[in-house]
């Protein structure tokens, strides 16, 4: 059941580095990475090696041969099998072993593990947890990369923290005013009140801020919709993150004074900044985001436009990112305290921590609440 909470919160501490649940559906890849050609990447604190088959299948099975461990990202694709490239160990989709060099007869152990791929919303989504419970109905919902009512594009950035740290800085955007002040960033942001909900696997903040002057981002935008206007704004941030790293944030600014709180947003312009978060090790993840509009859908101009000016942004709290984990890792006894603006991130650590837990890996050596 939802719940909508007032955000008065007492300080609290809660440790930095976050372990990351294994039973849940990570991207990989962008679909256009996944070839015929091999490709390595890390989900989950596990090697992959990743590639397609001839009828386009997305394979992911993990990159070590069984022989001696040798890269299988490094070798090649031969049909649907990849073959590997210190001896030639042939493995089929399902990971068995199909061609040994120099015998006929195979080794029935000869096997290396394949992990559970769907495509969908334009990303390889990897299930590296127990494969009899990986249902992708459970892949969270990021249907604006598709529908034909939204266009756009982005990037992955690999960042280096712990993915909890970019969930963090997702949601609680008040850091705009301060990291990004050239471009997204208001006073406002931090002024405004927000309501803060969950369930049990969902944590939405919603924030209004009524009759403001546009910042020179979304001043930009709204004269891609609207020539000449100089006018002010409704501008409005609904935060909603699904477990267990996907961040969907609803953005975007109307004429003030034209209904957009009241959801007719059509004096304005709004996008989504679709943001799935991979962890890869305890200290690295991969950030996979676009940024997906629903106005002149024809222009490839603004659609290259967004997507530089949203990589100058993610740029700046990449490196505060990096800085942060710098800092963590010199000082290693030292815990977070929480203000009333962490309330969601707050909401999604105990989400995080509660599926730990159901895999009998429980959060607590990682993440203390006191």
């Amino acid at each position: 059941m939802a719940s909508h909470e007032g955000v008065t919160m007492a300080a609290t501490t809660i440790a930095k580095i976050f372990d990351h649940p294994r039973n849940a559906w990570y991207v990989a890849a962008w679909d256009h990475e996944v070839t015929r050609t091999p490709l390595a990447r890390t989900v989950a604190g596990r090697p992959l090696a990743l590639y397609r088959t001839e009828d386009g299948r997305a394979v992911a099975l993990a990159d070590a041969c069984w022989h001696r461990l040798a890269p299988l990202s490094m070798g090649k694709v031969i049909r649907d099998e990849i073959q590997c490239p210190y001896h030639g160990l042939r493995y089929d989709p399902a990971g068995r072993c199909t061609h040994m060099p120099a015998q006929e007869t195979i080794n029935p152990s000869a096997t290396v593990p394949s992990f559970p791929t769907v495509d969908r919303y334009r990303y390889v989504w990897v299930w590296v947890g127990d494969p009899s419970v990986a249902d992708p109905d459970a892949i969270p919902d990021m249907h604006q990369m598709t529908d034909p009512a939204w266009t756009g594009d982005g990037e992955l950035i690999h960042a280096p923290c712990n993915y909890q740290l970019v969930l963090d800085n997702l949601m609680d955007l008040t850091h705009e005013e301060f990291v990004h002040s050239s471009s997204i960033g208001q006073r406002e942001l931090s002024e405004a009140e927000f309501i803060t909900s969950h369930t049990e696997t969902t944590v939405t903040v919603e924030r209004w801020m009524r009759d403001i002057e546009p910042p020179p981002f979304w001043l930009k935008n709204m004269r891609d919709k609207f020539p000449d206007y100089d006018g002010r704004v409704d501008r409005w941030q609904i935060i909603h993150f699904e477990a267990p790293s996907t961040i969907c944030i609803d953005v975007g600014v109307a004429k003030a004074g034209t209904g957009a709180p009241e959801g007719d947003r059509s004096q304005g312009v709004n996008g989504y900044v679709m943001n799935t978060i991979t962890p890869e090790t305890d200290r690295t993840s991969l950030y996979f985001w676009s940024f997906q509009r629903n106005y002149r859908l024809d222009s490839q101009l603004i659609t290259t436009q967004l997507r530089n000016g949203v990589h100058g942004v993610f740029g700046e709290d990449e490196r505060m990112l990096a800085a942060q984990q710098a800092a963590i890792d010199a000082n290693p006894d030292y815990e977070f305290y929480s203000l009333n603006i962490d309330a969601g991130g707050m909401w999604v650590r105990r989400i995080l921590d509660r599926m730990l837990a159901a895999e009998g890996r429980s959060a607590v050596a990682h993440a203390v609440e006191r």
